[in-house]
């Protein structure tokens, strides 16, 4: 096991980006080296991973144009005002503010599913407020990540009715068969893990005050406070940011949804058409970076796939079981972490480790329910913690427009141990009752 190419390549990532290197260069080097570890030579583990790149190309541009959305609202001071007016409204409770993202954020799974969309608009303008409140964003990344995990993993409702499906439909094609209705009664235990996580995490490790400079992401021309009215330009700026959304949810396409919501901005007259080039450059600067590791992650997952380690690992993990279901769960748990962590997408995670979880769980005598909450917590395991994760990326994503936001020490690392630990506990405690 400890010669597994996955498995070192995982360590070799996260080992990199704790050190704060780079984590586009820390998903690269992890790549070559799992590439390489595996015997397939330099040159077919790049074939590979620029191959793979493809997989998040709509994300990517999505993230981009997102990027543009935000910052010419910004511009315009629309995002400023809303943000001033929420802050009046929370004064002093910086605990139901962070509860507040947690709630905005779990909506964007389900009730309205945009999934990370909201972040560059909505957080922005909002570090301020959180300045001036003296909220650790440690805090609020947890928050974020829970509101774009938990709900999902939980709720088959939106993107959780998707993941669910997944999840099912994975079982069925490895022969067994389970209802998409059924897998939310399992998935329960491993969401009441989440909100534990969250809890300690507003109310007791980052319930501290820290201290951030007031450092603007975007210049507006005019200051504004919360008893500032909007204008045609800022109410403008808004029906584009709606307007994305809603394109978003009818047709399907985030990146049409963002190009629409500039054209109705342009309209307005929230911006000038010789400011277009600002704000497409302004938008490659808060989520360009963002966008490129997001194809590099996916170029990533290919290379991991490529390497055939992931049976191996299963394989070897088998003789650590011993035919105890507790060691059993633990352990497949603990499989789903590292490939999560690599891979870091739940929903693509699920159909390589129903492969190997259905027969290997009917062979250790766990119930069908039990299998759900394994392939299911197993899959979610690591998405909130991995560098390469969209649920780790969007937050930090929000809160690092000042530069004063580390995306491993200040998100990565905080909803690692808040979600995966608890995962872990319910999913491996779910597996032996139900």
């Amino acid at each position: 096991m400890l010669t597994n190419p996955v498995l070192l390549s995982v360590i070799v990532m996260l080992g990199l980006s704790l050190v704060k290197v780079n984590v586009l260069l820390a998903l690269l080097i992890a790549a070559l080296t799992g590439g390489v570890l595996a015997g397939l030579g330099l040159q077919e583990t790049m074939s590979t991973l620029i191959g793979g790149m493809g997989g998040n190309a709509e994300t990517a541009l999505s993230y981009i144009l997102l990027g543009a959305l935000a910052y010419a609202i910004g511009k315009t001071g629309a995002a400023e005002i809303l943000a001033l007016k929420i802050g009046a409204l929370i004064k002093e409770k910086k605990v139901v503010f962070v509860l507040l993202i947690a709630a905005i954020a779990s909506l964007s799974q389900n009730l309205i599913p945009v999934h990370i969309s909201f972040i560059p608009i909505l957080i922005p303008p909002l570090l301020v407020v959180m300045n001036k409140l003296k909220i650790d964003r440690r805090a609020v990344a947890t928050a974020l990540t829970f509101g774009l995990k938990a709900p999902y993993v939980t709720l088959p409702v939106g993107f959780g009715l998707i993941f669910h499906g997944i999840i099912a439909n994975a079982m069925i094609d490895n022969g067994l068969m389970v209802e998409s209705t059924e897998v939310w009664k399992s998935m329960i235990f491993p969401g009441l893990g989440m909100v534990v996580g969250l809890i300690i995490a507003v109310f007791i490790t980052y319930r501290k005050p820290r201290e951030y400079e007031d450092i603007h992401a975007v210049e507006v021309a005019t200051e504004y406070t919360s008893e500032s009215k909007f204008t045609k330009e800022h109410i403008g700026a808004l029906i584009g940011a709606v307007a994305a959304f809603v394109i978003q949810l009818r047709v399907g396409s985030l990146p049409l949804g963002a190009i629409v919501g500039l054209i109705i901005m342009l309209a307005f007259g929230a911006f000038k058409r010789e400011d277009i080039d600002d704000v497409v450059k302004g938008g490659i600067g808060i989520m360009g970076f963002i966008a490129f590791v997001m194809l590099v992650a996916s170029g990533y997952g290919s290379v991991i796939r490529a390497t055939g380690g992931v049976d191996a690992l299963v394989q070897a993990s088998v003789g650590i079981m011993g035919g105890s279901k507790l060691i059993a769960a633990f352990v497949m748990l603990l499989i789903g972490l590292v490939i999560t962590m690599g891979i870091g997408t739940s929903f693509g995670t699920i159909p390589i480790l129903a492969t190997i979880f259905v027969p290997l769980g009917m062979e250790l005598g766990f119930s069908t329910a039990a299998i759900i909450v394994l392939i299911g917590t197993a899959g979610a395991l690591g998405d909130a913690g991995s560098p390469a994760s969209d649920s780790t990326l969007g937050p930090t994503a929000g809160l690092n427009v000042d530069g004063q936001h580390d995306h491993i020490w200040d998100t990565c690392v905080p909803t690692f141990l808040h979600f995966n630990i608890p995962l872990i506990i319910m999913g491996t405690i779910a597996a032996l009752i139900l």
